[in-house]
């Protein structure tokens, strides 16, 4: 009797457990549908009507950029690929296909093969043979296209530069996205065959230039086989980017700088900031990056030359030399240390620390004031003036001028603050020693009055300074879009708190310095040349290089209406041999134009 009850419990237990497992299981089954129908449901419908239905994208295409004149510098081009789909061609038919295709376009047939077979390794979807193919090419390929069943041509829009070099860095250009960019742009309706803008104008301005895609929705059955069109939305063009460039000066700083090995060119309107051109060498060919196939001579020419064809000289910074005596200038007169009248002893050469540091003349220029020292480009004078007021007051200055910060130029994603040596950035060792064991010591400062060694300016940030003294005192943002920014609003156009008397003798230096100082050749030969004022500057390569050759001026002196900088990099003999005459073909050009 015993074992029988034994028996009963046991089987009881049994019934239970079986119980409970359906209980479990049925449980999970309820959860699952609960999360799949209810918690999910959306997820899951999305899922199951893109098995159904597929999109067929179809590329926007991008805005053009235009300059000032209607000249088209960035456009679009149609390319031609031939491309075979290995899910519609089975292996045993590629064979004949690849014969007919070699035969039909005189291409080894091994290069199709060779294709054909790293496409099936890479598990590709469409497989290239062909990615750039002629008018010819495409020609014959239509008239055969019906006996070459899984072959077709592609069709897209790339980026075309027709003056190739011209504007390079201020145009930039356009690449594939790459998959990290893809995920955290996918939901603003990029794909991963998109072209982004990756330097310049293009990548500033990407979400104006890019458009929206379009495409064809089709709905397919289980085998992928199309049933019908469900309907198609067309792809909406980006827009036109129209620039304050002028195109005939950009020709002209193109070609001035034709002739040095490296350089920069800055020319803008100091009323509203507008650049008119911006140019810099050396350059590179802007198709390069819309290229079906580039050599990897063609890819080393680009990114590995120790010439540095993609770094824009125009917004990096360099030692700007004797241009940069504006601001010392402008510092000892805001001081009140040394007034507007002041005359200052110069020197062969004045001793600052463990250095004597020279007039460029090697005699000096006897007793002299702001103006005479303008033209002359005495370096004594400036010295004295520098190291009595400090490197706070010129640090200070030259922030009022615009220096060691970005210029507010759109394409600022590029551009460098440059860079004032100060105490406290001795203390921190300098960048490269130990704080504490690197003082500012008197020949920095010294240097630091003329715009040497602890001092770098982007010939950019030096426009703009100059267009202070051109436009009666205020400080503009450069741009190369106006767009419906109105540019002489506050916002854009600061007045700098500067003495009318300090404003006024700068200037009457800055002109005597054309009319019968270091840059009296800009006058020469131009007799009709509206009264122009600026700055020579020969500056050396706190870097190690050979000297660099500068200018700055503006024009006309009563009402400043074009500042032009002219830098020649590594070029040494003097910024009125090298840069000067750069700035005089600028000036000629924009005075044709502008006497008409």
């Amino acid at each position: 009797m015993k074992k029988h009850k034994t028996r009963i419990i046991s089987y009881r237990r049994q019934s239970n457990t079986l119980i409970l497992f359906i209980l479990i299981l049925f449980s999970a089954i309820g959860t699952r549908l609960f999360w799949m129908q209810i918690i999910r449901s959306s997820f899951y419908r999305t899922l199951s009507e893109e098995n159904r239905i597929k999109l067929v994208s179809t590329p926007p295409i991008r805005g053009r950029i235009i300059s000032s004149n209607g000249n088209l510098l960035a456009d679009n081009r149609l390319r031609y690929s031939l491309f075979v789909n290995p899910h519609l061609i089975s292996a045993e038919n590629w064979p004949l296909l690849a014969l007919k295709l070699s035969k039909l376009f005189n291409i080894d047939i091994n290069l199709f093969n060779i294709a054909y077979k790293n496409g099936l390794k890479n598990r590709d979807l469409a497989i290239t043979l062909i990615p750039k193919m002629t008018s010819l090419q495409v020609l014959k390929f239509q008239e055969q296209e019906v006996n070459l069943q899984g072959a077709n041509v592609k069709v897209e829009s790339i980026r075309f530069y027709p003056y190739k070099k011209f504007a390079a860095h201020v145009l930039g250009y356009t690449q594939l996205i790459t998959y990290d960019e893809y995920k955290q742009l996918s939901k603003k309706g990029y794909k991963l065959q998109d072209y982004i803008g990756r330097t310049g104008l293009e990548a500033a301005f990407e979400q104006h230039l890019r458009g929206q895609w379009g495409g064809e929705m089709l709905e397919v059955d289980a085998g992928g086989n199309i049933q019908r069109s469900l309907g198609y939305r067309s792809p909406k063009a980006g827009q036109d980017l129209s620039l304050t460039l002028d195109f005939d000066l950009q020709v002209v700083a193109e070609k001035v700088l034709a002739d040095k090995q490296a350089g920069a060119i800055v020319v803008l309107d100091p009323r509203t900031g507008a650049i008119k051109a911006m140019a810099s060498k050396p350059s590179f060919d802007l198709n390069f990056f819309t290229k079906a196939f580039t050599t990897q001579k063609e890819y080393e020419k680009i990114f590995l030359s120790d010439k540095m064809p993609l770094l824009s000289r125009a917004i990096n910074p360099y030692d700007p030399g004797s241009t940069w005596k504006i601001v010392t200038g402008m510092a000892g007169m805001e001081s009140g240390q040394f007034g507007s009248d002041i005359a200052l002893e110069t020197a062969p050469c004045l001793k600052y620390g463990d250095h004597c540091f020279p007039e460029h003349n090697r005699k000096g220029w006897g007793k002299i004031g702001y103006v005479d020292a303008f033209r002359v480009s005495s370096n004594t004078f400036f010295y004295q003036i520098g190291v009595q007021v400090g490197i706070k007051k010129l640090y200070d200055t030259a922030l009022q001028l615009g220096f060691y910060k970005k210029t507010g130029i759109e394409i600022s994603q590029e551009e460098s603050k440059g860079f004032i040596g100060n105490e406290e950035w001795a203390a921190r060792g300098r960048g490269w020693g130990k704080p504490g064991t690197t003082p500012w010591i008197p020949e920095d400062i010294a240097s630091a009055s003329i715009g040497q060694s602890v001092v770098q300016v982007t010939p950019l940030q030096l426009a703009r300074a100059y267009a202070v003294f051109a436009n009666g005192g205020y400080l503009i943002t450069p741009h190369l879009v106006d767009g419906d920014i109105d540019w002489m609003s506050s916002k854009y156009r600061q007045k700098v708190d500067i003495d009318p008397i300090t404003l006024s003798t700068i200037r009457q230096g800055l002109k005597k310095v054309v009319e019968s100082g270091t840059g009296r050749d800009l006058a020469w030969d131009l007799p009709t040349l509206p009264p122009t004022a600026g700055k020579t500057g020969t500056a050396e390569d706190s870097s190690g290089g050979t000297d660099h050759a500068w200018f700055a001026c503006f024009a006309p002196y009563q009402a400043g209406e074009i500042v032009v900088v002219a830098f020649a990099e590594n070029t040494p003999g003097g910024g009125s041999v090298h840069a000067l005459p750069m700035a005089k073909e600028i000036l000629k050009a924009w005075h044709k134009n502008h006497s008409q």
